[in-house]
């Protein structure tokens, strides 16, 4: 049963919400961090090995919680390695390289733009990483300044830090034991820009991260397209813990998942209030957990009897006064329960059931009494029910009991990961100071004051001069050259424009509108590779298709059915149609349907033109067809009229 409390509009100011921005940006070097390898997607992976990753305690002799929670999983990582791509520093079984000299310069370019300070030594240190992302177990990342500054509408936004790291292996696969990575990513270059939190709206938080993008892009030395740039988002309100986002690739959803945290956040103060009125006695292990798992031999539930098919056990653990808090819901979709889900979830089990949803999924009345039975269930009391690996649910009910120690405390401090709809879900403990360690196979980076001073000659004009320039070079309006300079395709696009004989508003148009038309469809514009886009506009140039049949060939590509731009012309059957044939074809059309024209006059170019463009769609240009047909129309007129 999910009890619903009516509350209005959350707002954002009376919470006391702030949002840290970390933004990571991929440097546009074309080579890696610490090696000399070519920062490319392979297509084919001849290389594969597996590793088992274990948690090492640091110099103090602690443990990092992250790593601890990862560790407890027990995942076997398998990669997939290409040589064009990586090498054995990205396997792990050669030291570093020397750090890249253009990734180096890039940074201090973008401190200097930040009016950072640089230090004139910078030291490479180890953050551990225990999820699999890097095949040593942990990110080489540098320190290179603090402090600075980004302009946000006449506003200064104070900036943290900036570091130079290495990017992270490219997930492919998480199944229960198993994770699967590619080396293509990994060692790629990244600055990382923390920004101090501030207070404001999510459209407001949206307008920061717009905007450091611009100023990143403005470079012209960064990497463009998704992925080559994401968000982790701090988010606080008043009296709760800070909660960090990962994963965060788009503004829109950079949008939602502040207002899903805001609420999410907001809903945990209020079931906190709750708890704090109702003062639940903490769960006793040895009390209130009990094998349940005879209770539900014959239940009707798939989750559970796929788990007992698998060899695994059924527990239940006892809470005491929490009769209806697991379904108690502030908000729509935030609720504890929900919480205890994606926890549970993480470990790879199906998931929890909560006395406040039950009778349901399976379980029936008479399990739910044998449960109650078992534990000695009384009336405010609620209860879990789980199934697992025996080893797996002490790990995991461990886990349920701190997070139900935390819902009393109001909002934990928690690594979270974000949704393609914009909510966020729960990925790991935040890490501690532990988690930091020297790099010992790298000597101190020397910064030296002429490198800063030629780092400040090379700063960029502001994003809104580069924005004026694309506007008056290639004579497009504002809402065009900002939506090329905003996108992914604005190398492609000034490299398209060199060829004279290409329109770039035309350019411009396909590249902002038709393609991502074709993406708003459901189609994957990964598959469309910016030399099959290049390749395609060649062969408009050359006269080998015309403008309609870009859309087909973008279409073929992104939904699957073609390989390559040649594979697409030929399964659509697109070629040119010479002028001798388009004037035969129109002549006949004319021809053969007199009586429209004679009832219709020049009306008859409307429905004269759809049946024109069923066989020429593609093959010619509309314009220059629709001009045709006009001209043709109106002399059979004139000469019936004689």
């Amino acid at each position: 049963m999910t009890i619903k409390l009516e509350v209005s509009e959350i707002q954002m100011d009376k919470i006391g919400l702030k949002v840290g921005l970390e933004i990571h940006q991929q440097l546009g070097t074309g080579k890696k961090l610490f090696c000399n390898c070519s920062a490319i997607e392979s297509t084919e992976y001849p290389l594969r090995f597996t590793r088992k990753l274990r948690i090492a305690r640091s110099e103090l002799g602690e443990l990092d919680p992250s790593a601890l929670f990862e560790t407890s999983k027990q995942k076997t990582i398998l990669y997939y390695a290409n040589p064009e791509s990586s090498c054995l520093v990205e396997q792990d079984e050669e030291p570093p390289h020397d750090v890249s000299l253009d990734a180096k310069e890039t940074s201090l370019i973008i401190a200097s733009a930040l009016k950072t300070d640089v230090f004139s030594e910078v030291y490479v240190m180890r953050k551990l990483v225990i999820d699999g992302s890097n095949t040593s177990g942990f990110q080489r990342t540098m320190l290179v300044g603090l402090g600075g500054s980004l302009e946000v509408d006449g506003k200064n936004i104070g900036v943290q830090s900036i570091c130079l790291e290495e990017d992270a292996a490219k997930l492919l696969n998480d199944l229960p034991d198993l994770r699967e990575y590619t080396l293509d990513r990994l060692g790629i270059p990244l600055v990382e820009i923390a920004l101090e939190p501030v207070s404001g709206t999510p459209q407001e938080i949206k307008k920061i991260a717009l905007t450091m993008g611009r100023m990143l892009r403005a470079t012209k030395r960064v990497q463009r397209g998704l992925g080559s740039i994401r968000q982790d988002v701090n988010v606080s309100i008043e009296g709760g813990g800070v909660v960090e986002v990962k994963g965060v690739q788009k503004l829109d959803q950079l949008e939602k998942v502040v207002e899903y945290e805001a609420k999410r956040q907001h809903g945990l103060k209020i079931i906190q209030e709750k708890l704090k009125k109702i003062d639940a006695d903490r769960i006793a292990k040895e009390m209130d957990v009990k094998d349940v798992t005879e209770a539900f031999r014959n239940c009707q539930s798939k989750t559970i009897q796929k788990a007992l098919a698998n060899g695994a056990i059924v527990k239940a653990i006892k809470v005491k006064k929490f009769a209806g808090m697991f379904g108690f819901e502030p908000y729509p979709g935030i609720r504890l329960g929900k919480q205890l889900g994606e926890l549970v979830r993480f470990f790879g089990l199906g998931g929890v059931f909560h006395s406040d949803e039950l009778p349901n999924y399976g379980i029936e009345e008479t399990e739910i009494q044998q449960v109650k039975k078992i534990l000695d269930v009384q009336q405010n009391d609620g209860f879990l029910i789980l199934a697992g690996e025996s080893w797996k649910l002490d790990v995991v009910i461990e886990s349920i009991i701190k997070r139900i120690e935390d819902a009393k405390i109001g909002v934990p401090a928690e690594t979270r990961v974000a949704t393609l709809t914009g909510e966020t879900v729960y990925l790991r403990p935040r890490p501690g100071a532990s988690r930091m360690y020297p790099e010992t196979d790298i000597p101190p980076i020397i910064v030296s004051k002429n490198e800063i001073e030629e780092a400040k000659k090379k700063v960029p004009k502001s994003w809104e001069e580069s924005l004026l320039e694309i506007q008056k070079q290639y004579d497009l309006n504002p809402q065009l050259a900002l939506q090329i300079f905003d996108s992914e395709y604005l190398d492609l696009f000034e490299l398209i424009c060199k060829d004279k004989r290409i329109s770039p508003n035309f350019a411009s148009s396909v590249l902002c509108g038709t393609i991502t038309n074709l993406e708003r469809r459901g189609l994957n514009s990964e598959l469309l590779k910016k030399d099959d886009i290049s390749k395609a506009f060649e062969f408009l140039a050359d006269g080998k298709i015309a403008k309609e049949s870009l859309e087909m060939i973008f279409e073929s590509v992104m939904n699957g059915k073609a390989s390559s731009i040649e594979d697409a012309i030929e399964k659509n059957a697109i070629n040119t149609v010479d002028d001798s044939e388009l004037n035969s074809i129109l002549d006949r059309l004319v021809s053969s349907n007199i009586k429209v024209i004679e009832e219709q006059g020049a009306r008859a170019i409307g429905p004269l033109m759809g049946l024109a463009m069923k066989d020429l769609r593609g093959k010619v240009d509309g314009q220059k067809i629709n001009q045709l047909l006009e001209s043709k129309i109106k002399s059979k007129m004139n000469t019936d009229s004689k």
